[in-house]
């Protein structure tokens, strides 16, 4: 029966030392309570207060970790089956599988390729997380002699692929100080799995056909001293790989059901590489914790990564940049001023637009509380008094040599308004933002 924080309260230290990054005693209690934190988080609490709380209060789902220092990355400790109820905390691991039996000469440089799938998009750099080495041999030297190959050539946490316990613990004596993950431990070979696992403390993929048969290994392995596991349940496609994954959130979260309470791992195998990308922003929405794909173009990259940071932001807090005076590309006293709102995609959408079209320009943000531009008209979050208090409190008269300001075409209704009330001349921009560049090189005059 799961603890109230009052009872989970009553055993612990009453320090209030703050080490567990929370101000007092009381309020850890109360996110150990909600299953949001885990009980080691606590520095001073005694061994009889964690024999007592250590169970009732850990998280539905094991927070696992692959790598380490600074390639160390985290999955699982989710707490909500819909991103709207909270957030999701730790976002989907991408990882692009390498097959071992690529040609030694391709093999530096398909994983420079990899390394190099990055991308800046609204501010921040997304990218590939995780290198899949596949063993396909007979040979455990040969997976090793790969293994080693990309330890030394990139900088990725490593998934080691192989259900060979011998090939797996070649691979481990040149790869287990990186803390790879370990792919798969099932019913033929699990007890040897978790030997190495817990040799070289490093955490286990488990793998299974059927719930029950996977909740039963996930205890056998515990049992032998495993505590990081990664779930993987095998489907016969999409839809089955959907709805398995749902039902083990589902238990893990909903019903605490201990022996499902890991994070989980999905491999894509729709052949078709637009289908792959389909198959794999599937599982970035419900519920993969690491994906791993095949395919390595920019083009098939980029959209599974935009989905997942669009889906592990918190959707109770806008998404926004600071209000105030941009310059892009070293404005000058000539140089045009757009306006705009402070939702981060609208921004870095009108910036980008604004640095393709190499003309130096200042962009004015107003605040809108992290709506876009009719969101925010229609909130009545932006307005012509908004827009002029905006460009006084930015001090923009000061910036150039003209009294132009262009302002998005969807909100042309302010031009008038902003002209009555201040001594600023009005342009009205373009609808889309995709049609800047072409409007500040052909349109602009001061």
């Amino acid at each position: 029966m799961a603890l109230t924080g009052l009872e989970i309260y009553k055993n612990l230290p009453k320090t209030n030392c703050g080490e567990c990054n929370f101000p007092t005693c009381m309020a850890f209690a109360m996110q150990l309570a909600a299953k949001r934190v885990s009980l080691d988080q606590c520095p001073h609490v005694s061994e009889e207060a964690k024999a007592k709380l250590d169970e009732a209060s850990a998280p539905p789902m094991r927070l696992v970790k692959i790598g380490k220092s600074e390639r160390e990355l985290k999955i699982g400790q989710e707490t909500v089956l819909f991103r709207h109820q909270e957030k999701f905390h730790h976002p989907s691991l991408i990882a692009i599988k390498v097959r071992e039996d690529i040609p030694e000469n391709k093999l530096e440089e398909e994983i420079s390729e990899i390394n190099n799938l990055k991308f800046t998009r609204v501010g921040e750099e997304i990218g590939v997380d995780l290198l899949a080495l596949e063993h396909n041999s007979a040979e455990p030297e040969s997976f090793a002699k790969m293994v080693k190959a990309a330890m030394d050539k990139s900088p990725l946490p490593l998934i080691l692929l192989s259900e060979d316990p011998k090939a797996m613990e070649a691979a481990l004596k040149v790869s287990a100080e990186g803390n790879p993950l370990l792919y798969a431990a099932n019913t033929g070979n699990w007890e040897e799995m978790a030997d190495l696992a817990k040799g070289h403390q490093c955490p286990l993929v488990v793998k299974a056909k059927t719930l029950e048969e996977l909740a039963d290994l996930t205890e056998k392995i515990k049992n032998r001293g495993v505590e990081d596991m990664v779930l993987d349940l095998d489907s016969a496609g999409l839809t089955e790989a959907l709805g398995n994954l749902t039902k083990m959130r589902r238990l893990a979260l909903e019903k605490n059901f201990r022996p499902l309470g890991y994070p989980t791992i999905a491999l894509t195998h729709e052949k078709s590489p637009f289908q792959e990308v389909a198959e794999g922003t599937t599982y970035v929405c419900k519920y993969g914790g690491i994906v791993v794909i095949e395919g390595k173009e920019k083009w098939q990259l980029l959209p599974l990564l935009a989905v997942r940071q669009n889906i592990y932001t918190d959707p109770q807090v806008p998404n926004t940049v600071e209000a105030k005076l941009y310059e892009v590309r070293t404005p000058g006293p000539d140089s045009p001023v757009l306006v705009t709102t402070n939702f981060s995609l609208t921004y870095f959408t009108v910036e980008g637009e604004v640095e393709s079209s190499k003309v130096p320009s200042f962009i004015s943000v107003v605040d809108t509380e992290g709506l876009g531009v009719l969101n925010a008209y229609a909130g009545d979050k932006w307005s012509a008094a908004k827009v002029i208090k905006a460009l006084e409190e930015q001090k923009v008269k000061e910036k150039v040599s003209h009294n132009k300001i262009i302002i998005p075409g969807l909100v042309a209704v302010f031009r008038a308004e902003i002209e009555e009330e201040s001594p600023w001349q009005v342009i009205i921009g373009p609808e889309e933002a995709s049609r800047i560049p072409s409007f500040l090189r052909k349109e602009w005059k001061t």
